[in-house]
């Protein structure tokens, strides 16, 4: 969806958000808090289904274990210390917790 800047510490980073075009298409209940199964750090309610984003070669950028219903989808992104060469591509993987299910994303580009 784009980029932009942000300081933080005295340093400068370049976050690049993202949107997921069939989010509606999941059902509310994979957001859910989920305080049954193990937390996000000292998030006791994280959501049922966790969002991790990877570069073309599997490395995870970052993640998002409190997405609170399916049209969250549209605000995540990862960043990078301002300077740093984005990966050409990305993916994003939601992780059932619940089911144990895996939905892996097409590659997105970083720049148009």
């Amino acid at each position: 969806m784009g980029t932009e800047a942000y300081a933080l510490s005295g340093k400068t980073f370049v976050r690049y958000r993202y949107d997921v075009f069939n989010k509606d298409q999941y059902p509310v209940d994979m957001f859910a808090a989920a305080p049954d199964l193990p937390p996000c750090g000292t998030n006791t309610k994280a959501s049922r289904t966790w969002v991790d984003l990877y570069d073309q070669k599997g490395k995870r950028l970052y993640g998002f274990c409190a997405l609170g219903k399916p049209l969250d989808l549209n605000q995540i992104y990862f960043a990078l210390e301002y300077g740093v060469v984005p990966p050409s591509w990305i993916y994003i993987e939601m992780t059932d917790r619940k089911t144990g299910t895996k939905y892996k994303s097409n590659l997105a580009e970083t720049t148009n």
